[in-house]
């Protein structure tokens, strides 16, 4: 996982397809103010705003800045970004298709 706000956070609205400005209208926090969040020389958030954010994108403020949960009790999974939107790809597909992915993906398992 990686380890800072910025990298967490654009994982994050990356894997839930959400955009800034969406992210700036759920969480009342200026679309400017999350640009710092997310540029390459980042400002980090208030604790105030790392709330309002982690609530609305339903993770814990711990996930976003150590890019580890803080349920000790769930493993956390390691998977690719890549990884990540292909599951997001197979939630959108119908019962059909998605056995039909599920038999090719098995024939590359061998």
């Amino acid at each position: 996982m990686s380890s800072n706000f910025r990298e967490n956070l654009r994982n994050e609205l990356d894997f839930q397809g959400i955009i800034v400005k969406e992210l700036s209208t759920r969480t009342k926090i200026p679309v400017g103010t999350l640009d710092c969040y997310l540029r390459t020389q980042s400002v980090e958030p208030s604790a105030e705003n790392a709330v309002k954010i982690a609530r609305v994108l339903q993770v814990s403020v711990e996930y976003l800045i150590t890019g580890e949960s803080a349920d000790r009790k769930k493993p956390q999974i390691n998977i690719s970004q890549e990884a990540r939107e292909l599951i997001r790809w197979v939630e959108g597909l119908s019962p059909e298709q998605c056995r039909a992915v599920f038999r090719l993906v098995k024939t590359f398992r061998g």
